[in-house]
């Protein structure tokens, strides 16, 4: 897959991220719910998705509870008979990045679950992971990002502090 310059965007060509909070051992969740509450990536999360299309697979959605406001919420699921006010519902990953194309989206975050953030892995153009500094029993991971394809263009550490109970990283890779 070609690098994308992101100044590229004015082009009209569409970038595909995911966003996901990871913990040492890349753990992503458990019990169909994130790891920890960190105030500062929920903020950073909506400061990245605002504005954009957001897909996300069903139970990813239900553990939310409802569409996330000033985004287009796209649902990933396997049933065709599925309809959630507020939210676009689509069937595959590349019917989520069609939908998003076809609303002259600049930038498609995928949020998750664990199994749309694996099959999207390979569209994928941008990853923005929260790294959490700590390891926590979980029964969902992401995947570890191949050096090989993606190049760290981030790194902005942050301390534990009254409001997050881990220290966090907010890191940006690029595919190569």
């Amino acid at each position: 897959m070609p690098r994308i310059n992101f100044t590229q965007k004015k082009s009209g060509i569409m970038i595909i991220s995911m966003l996901v909070a990871a913990d040492e051992a890349n753990g992503i969740g458990v019990n169909n719910q994130l790891l920890c509450h960190l105030p500062a990536d929920l903020k950073y999360f909506k400061q990245i998705t605002t504005g954009h299309c957001i897909a996300m697979g069903r139970k990813t959605f239900d553990s939310i509870g409802k569409p996330l406001p000033n985004r287009t919420n796209i649902v990933i699921t396997r049933n065709k008979e599925l309809i959630i006010e507020g939210c676009v519902i689509v069937h595959s990953v590349e019917e989520a990045i069609t939908f998003a194309k076809t609303k002259n989206e600049l930038e498609l975050v995928i949020i998750g679950g664990g199994v749309i953030l694996e099959e999207a892995l390979p569209l994928t153009h941008k990853v923005y992971l929260t790294r959490i500094h700590h390891t926590f029993k979980a029964d969902t991971f992401f995947l570890t990002l191949d050096e090989t394809a993606f190049k760290q263009v981030k790194n902005e550490y942050h301390e534990a502090d009254e409001k997050n109970a881990c220290p966090f990283s907010f890191q940006v890779y690029e595919r190569i």
